[in-house]
């Protein structure tokens, strides 16, 4: 059996025998970022063993972890939360599951979460590749969202980037047939990248009518950072690619 402890700032993975005896513990990340504030703080203590899911090598049950049947949202990244926080308020028939490596955004997102009154929010603080991996079921998500990723806009570190052929692939298997991949940035390179990585990739359709993109949808929140690159004439692109087969 195993279980994940939180303490000095890392994730670790402590792994038991049947007895209980204490095998090893892993360092499964560590948070790359900053201290909480006290009312983040407060927040993850309040919030986490309601709203929180600890890594695990097993498989999700969404009926379990929301206590209903609903379609489910997964966003990867979602930064200090904001967004999120306001799309499953304005959203309360669908379930909506965030991952942050960051634990100040997580503390921030639970706080914004229990402001809202929030019962269909969870959040996971963990290497998003890794519970795709062990945790989320093939076939079981209706839309995935990546906003704003970083975009390592240097030519040699494009490498880096989140959208690969293998990161769209990992997607498309976890996405239900009809499930959508929405993606936004603010760097039209990394944008074209996206399409580039996109359109090649097999068993995805673009759903956009005119041209690779489409207008911001309403139901992703402008967020201040955006609405001040809107007045400085910076443009934002969406994307959305639909799972076929």
């Amino acid at each position: 059996m195993s279980e994940v402890s939180k303490k000095s700032g890392d994730v670790t993975l402590t792994e038991f025998t049947e007895d209980g005896k204490l095998v090893r513990k892993i360092r499964s990340f560590v948070r790359r970022e900053g201290r909480l504030t006290k009312g983040q703080e407060a927040a993850m203590d309040n919030n986490w063993p309601t709203m929180g899911i600890d890594f695990a090598q097993q498989m999700l049950d969404w009926k379990e972890v929301f206590n209903r049947e609903a379609p489910v949202v997964l966003e990867i990244g979602f930064g200090m939360g904001a967004s999120l926080v306001e799309m499953a308020k304005n959203a309360p028939e669908k379930n909506y599951i965030g991952i942050e490596v960051h634990s100040p955004g997580v503390g921030a997102c639970l706080m914004g979460a229990e402001e809202a009154g929030l019962t269909n929010l969870r959040v996971m603080c963990h290497d998003g590749v890794e519970v795709f991996e062990h945790m989320i079921p093939d076939g079981s998500l209706d839309c995935v969202q990546l906003f704003f990723p970083d975009p390592w806009h240097k030519a040699r570190h494009h490498k880096r980037r989140i959208v690969q052929p293998e990161f769209a692939e990992m997607l498309r298997k976890k996405l239900k047939i009809g499930g959508i991949f929405h993606m936004a940035t603010d760097w039209e390179n990394y944008a074209e990248h996206m399409v580039e990585v996109m359109d090649a990739a097999p068993g995805y359709r673009n759903t956009a009518t005119d041209g690779a993109y489409i207008p911001r949808p309403e139901d992703r929140p402008l967020t201040k950072f955006e609405a001040r690159g809107h007045r400085l004439g910076h443009g934002v692109w969406d994307m959305k690619y639909e799972r076929t087969e």
